[in-house]
């Protein structure tokens, strides 16, 4: 049912009457166990499988593990990699751990892109979130995201801000695009555009492609679905006429 809404996000009707050709979600995230079946539903399209990976959410597992999970998330056909940091490492200030073992993942990868999570909401201060970001980049993150939505405390503004200056000075500094995913916390479409006018005023339009820049939608696409509604009929839906999963 995920994956059949990834195909089709939003209602035939509504897009006909947008005047909108077909459209897919960004990705299908799962964890490694349910790669097979993400495939075999998602079998002649181009939608990406992303796999959770490296002991999510809290990435206590050996190292060894979280590599070797990795490379079984490769081999089962995840094209998209989203590992968890050691928080240990940013709140001890052990920035040449974190970047070992960040480079440790990305070769995991291999051509799999990787999703850097920071767990922004347990780094203790910006200046953490803003040094952890820059290590993640150059240890060769594709992305940098906020949060696995499990902390308390996931995607804010004021660490999004953060987060995407760095981006900014890695790429004035580098050339070198870095994506950009907000994730936990935004259920509802108008948060979504504050997000949306946060990227291209900081970045510019280049980041709003979904290349550079994802949403954790799982929430948040049963919104967007029924204010596109609101838009076409002028009446608000029930929630239940638009079920994500």
């Amino acid at each position: 049912r995920l994956c059949a809404k990834a195909r089709q996000p939003i209602a035939p009707d509504l897009l006909d009457a947008l005047g909108m050709a077909p459209i897919t979600t960004g990705a299908v995230c799962v964890y490694h166990e349910m790669i097979p079946a993400a495939r075999r539903a998602l079998e002649g399209t181009n939608i990406p499988i992303a796999a959770v990976s490296t002991g999510f959410p809290a990435g206590l597992s050996p190292l060894e593990l979280r590599i070797r999970e990795i490379e079984m998330s490769v081999e089962a056909g995840a094209t998209e990699i989203d590992i968890v940091i050691s928080r240990r490492h940013v709140l001890s200030g052990d920035w040449q751990a974190l970047y070992d073992e960040m480079r440790a993942f990305r070769e995991a990868c291999g051509e799999a892109h990787v999703k850097a999570i920071l767990a922004t909401g347990e780094l203790g201060s910006l200046r953490n979130v803003a040094r952890a970001s820059l290590v993640c980049m150059m240890a060769g993150a594709d992305f940098i995201k906020t949060s696995t939505g499990k902390e308390s405390v996931n995607a804010t503004l004021p660490v999004s801000l953060v987060m995407i200056r760095a981006i900014r000075e890695y790429y004035a500094r580098t050339g070198v695009r870095v994506g950009y995913k907000p994730a936990g916390g935004i259920s509802k479409a108008k948060d979504a555009i504050t997000y949306l006018a946060l990227m291209k005023e900081e970045l510019g339009d280049r980041w709003l492609q979904p290349d550079l820049f994802r949403f954790g939608a799982s929430s948040l696409l049963g919104d967007i679905e029924r204010q596109l509604e609101h838009h076409v009929t002028g009446n608000y839906s029930a929630a239940y006429r638009h079920a994500t999963a």
